[in-house]
């Protein structure tokens, strides 16, 4: 019992009620369908039962922390889950504060640094203190000096705190440390044509412009002027700009009323100012990255003209070890930090090694284990708001390993996404390290690799949905794939077999050129695109991919006269159309769910409010709307869910006692259709939903669309906020096709693999076919071999990535890319193309 945890009748979402063992201190991985159960039972009723069992005995829980649906688990450790959303948007935070290499560095700099004094340009040597405490290091305080020898001169002693940008003593006073500095667009603010009342505020919306008009007239006749709504802002005065740009308080306003007092009340004329409130609020949403999107369109990011996006005073910029300073040693790639690091020992004088010590037992330590996940291009300056979030999983995962903590289930989703096959071998090392500390490791994923490396393999289907939730198959790979009744077995069986001849399309003759590709670790190549063909753009991560892709190619069909990055781009006057789909967020409005996103919801509101019941009592399409009082249920404001505060820890989220999750009130959930209420088609997957919708044309359309990009699992009803990256660039694709168009379009997908098994590669794949068969062309970043070997043409970035990578190593079919030694990609092409496992 001890070495199992042993679940019994699990029935939570779409589990069949299922029993099993998990062995401990083993590499598990859990694998089966996109939505076959796979997360419920690891995330929904595991982990849930780990941190309901765990808060109980700290004695937190509440009566409204429900317990999974399951009659039993026993043999449970403490877990900690790791999943793929960034949740630290802090622009504040980088690779090297969230690693605490960054804390290693400002030791050493404080400690062991040289600078040139600004008197005498005599450079100062270090003073070897003998405090070799980290952490009695960060806590000094109180400023002190030292003395230049060549002149003299007093210098302020550099502390841990000067090589930080975060904190007063270090961060560029410019910039306060963010590297950059914002400035508002006032020209797209403000129209100098109109005046107020006819919209010279261009981002105020009706009921604003009302508002604010009534204000600004009492904030005039409070100063005894009048404030002409009528007229044209280019014929204001120098009062009334300043009234309406920065407020009744601020000093540009109240030079011209030195001895007024300024209103109190709104009522009475109290304006804030439209430039004040607009700053106001950036700065209060600035930690919140993309939070005030609307309103971040008018301000723009520009580099500090001081410290040129180093984000330090000049003083710490300075300061320099083994000939580099702190802001560029934050530049380097983590290899190239790594080599820099380990001879440091020689570069520094004999006098100064013992301070090295505890820099030198654990930095390059912690720099290895991130490279092993396959993070060496990444940079300590990164921001982590700029990490994917396979990325941000691994980083966590890498810094998991330092812990030492032994005992904890820990469970992964898909650790493997956005990882290139090279560097699988290195996240499983990382991942059996963390097993031979005597931790449980419990892996959601698709990966061959992982399943083969795995102690213990469960697959979850048959199906998504209601077609999964059972155990099919467990044991090795060997054994699944001898398993008749395992769906990943039956994939890899095929697999197995003999490959199958392929012909590739050759397009249409046309291209899409790009000439001297230069941006950011571009190294200045010449790429052509073949359109009319299915296009995957390959290489290790950070290799240069994304850049090519998205930075230069997708800006080029914006029609802009000039990329920067490139020196031209020829072709797009082939294309008809063009659709970007990334892996952004789709939104982090709780109340934008699959049917609203799809503008399924729409349909849906009109269709019931059609039906003869809802006209007897008067129930428009307005009352079948959750987000508008009418017929939403008001306890929960149409939301199905009540938000609990839980102090320290994240809000719980417990069904609403009121409507039981329904979202409605009982007049609007009488109405129903083929036998459903409004709230149970929410509760309906799209594959449920296809029988209902079968006679209505356009909800069915959106219904087989997502369907094809294997996302039949998802309910209506469920929110963006859970989807995972690639779920969310698959259901703008289906949406995105759900636009007919007769143009010659241009696709461009970012890894749309991302979370799918290898069984459900098949239907996203014959949809890429049936785009290009109809006369378009489709060019995606992918690691995913099985899709990279069924393209038409293959375009191989690397060989490595951040400054080592930006080549092009290879372009042709997949059978010319894989005879190129230099590629990687080439080198795990063939045995796929070869087929056999």
């Amino acid at each position: 019992m001890n070495d199992t945890i042993v679940i019994t009748g699990a029935r939570e979402n779409n589990l069949k009620n299922i029993s099993l063992s998990i062995p401990k201190y083993k590499l598990v991985v859990l694998t089966g369908p996109s939505g076959s159960g796979k997360s419920t039972l690891a995330m929904d009723t595991l982990q849930r039962e780990c941190q309901r069992q765990y808060m109980e005995s700290m004695g937190m829980v509440s009566d409204s922390i429900s317990k999974p649906k399951v009659e039993s688990i026993a043999g449970l450790s403490p877990s900690i889950s790791i999943g793929q959303h960034v949740t630290n948007r802090n622009p504040r935070s980088t690779v090297g504060t969230v690693t605490d290499i960054y804390t290693y560095l400002r030791f050493v700099y404080s400690r062991l640094s040289s600078r040139i004094c600004s008197s005498c340009d005599t450079t100062i040597p270090p003073v070897f203190d003998e405090e070799n405490d980290i952490a009695a290091a960060e806590e000094e305080e109180g400023r002190q000096t030292i003395v230049c020898p060549g002149c003299d001169k007093e210098h302020e002693k550099l502390g841990m705190a000067h090589f930080s940008f975060n904190k007063p003593e270090g961060a560029c006073e410019t910039c306060s440390g963010l590297g950059h500095v914002a400035t508002l667009d006032l020209e797209a603010v403000f129209n100098q044509e109109l005046s107020f009342r006819s919209g010279c505020v261009t981002y105020l919306y009706e009921v604003q412009l009302e508002y604010y008009a009534v204000i600004l007239k009492a904030a005039g006749d409070h100063y005894g002027f009048t404030f002409d709504l009528d007229l044209p802002l280019k014929d204001y005065t120098e009062i009334q700009r300043d009234l309406l740009y920065y407020g009744v308080e601020s000093d540009a306003f109240m030079r011209h009323f030195p001895l007024a007092a300024p209103p109190k009340t709104v009522g009475k004329g109290k304006f804030e100012g439209i430039v004040t409130g607009m700053w106001r609020r950036y700065k209060e949403k600035e930690s919140e990255q993309g939070a005030a999107e609307k309103e971040n369109d008018y301000f723009k990011q520009d580099g500090c003209t001081d410290c040129k996006g180093m984000r330090l005073k000049k003083e710490s910029r300075s300061a320099l070890v083994a000939g580099a300073s702190i802001s560029e040693v934050s530049t380097w790639s983590l290899e190239d930090l790594l080599s820099w690091t380990k001879q440091l020992q020689d570069a520094v004088p004999p006098q100064g090694r013992p301070l090295l010590a505890p820099v030198m037992t654990d930095m390059p330590i912690r720099l290895e284990r991130i490279i092993d996940v396959g993070l060496s291009y990444l940079s300590l300056d990164r921001q982590t708001v700029s990490l994917s979030g396979g990325e941000a999983q691994r980083l966590r995962l890498a810094s998991l390993l330092g812990s030492g903590l032994t005992g904890v289930l820990y469970i992964l989703d898909e650790p493997t996404t956005g990882l290139h096959p090279r560097d699988t071998a290195g996240l499983l090392r990382v991942l059996m390290q963390l097993r031979d500390l005597g931790n449980t490791v419990l892996v959601i994923e698709h990966d061959i690799e992982v399943m083969r490396a795995a102690d213990h393999i469960i697959d979850i289907g048959p199906g998504a949905g209601y077609l999964g939730g059972t155990v099919v198959g467990e044991g090795s790979l060997e054994e699944l794939i001898a398993s008749e009744s395992s769906v990943t077995g039956t994939y890899l069986r095929q697999e197995s077999l003999p490959a199958a001849v392929r012909t590739r399309r050759s397009g249409d003759g046309k291209q899409l050129s790009i000439v001297h590709a230069h941006a950011r670790n571009l190294k200045g190549f010449d790429v052509a695109f073949p359109l009319g063909c299915l296009i995957s753009v390959t290489g290790v991560s950070g290799s240069g991919k994304s850049t090519l892709l998205f930075d230069l190619l997708a800006e080029g069909g914006q029609g802009k006269p000039r990329i920067a990055g490139c020196d031209s781009i020829a072709g797009f006057e082939h294309i008809g159309n063009q659709i970007t789909v990334d892996q952004s967020p789709l939104g982090r409005m709780q109340r934008s769910n699959i049917a609203t996103y799809t503008e399924v919801f729409t349909q849906l509101r009109n269709l019931y409010a059609g039906l003869p019941e809802a006209k007897r009592n008067q129930l428009t399409s307005k009352h079948f709307s959750f987000n508008t009082p009418g017929g939403r249920c008001e306890t929960c404001q149409g939301l199905g869910v009540l938000s609990v505060d839980m102090s320290f820890l994240p809000n719980l989220e417990i069904r609403c006692t009121a409507c039981k999750g329904k979202r409605f009130k009982d007049e609007v959930l009488r109405v129903t259709y083929e036998g459903y209420s409004i709230s149970d088609l929410l509760n309906m997957t799209a594959q449920e939903s296809r029988a209902v919708f079968k006679n209505k044309a356009k909800i069915a359309s959106m219904t087989e669309l997502l369907c094809e990009v294997g996302l039949g699992y998802l309910q209506w009803g469920q929110s963006v906020k859970t989807l995972s990256g690639g779920e969310g660039q698959r259901i703008k694709l289906a949406r995105e096709l759900n636009k007919r168009s007769n143009k010659h379009t241009l696709y461009l997908l970012d890894e749309p693999t991302t979370g799918l098994h290898l069984a459900d590669l098949e239907r996203l794949l014959a949809l890429l076919n049936k785009l290009v068969d109809a006369g378009n062309t489709v060019i995606l970043v992918e690691h995913c071999l099985e899709l990279i070997r069924e393209s038409d043409w293959v375009i191989d970035i690397g060989p490595e990535g951040g400054a080592a990578g930006g080549n092009l190593v290879a372009a042709g079919t997949p059978e010319q890319v894989a005879a190129i030694a230099a590629s990687y990609t080439g080198q795990f092409l063939k045995k796929a193309l070869a087929g056999g496992l």
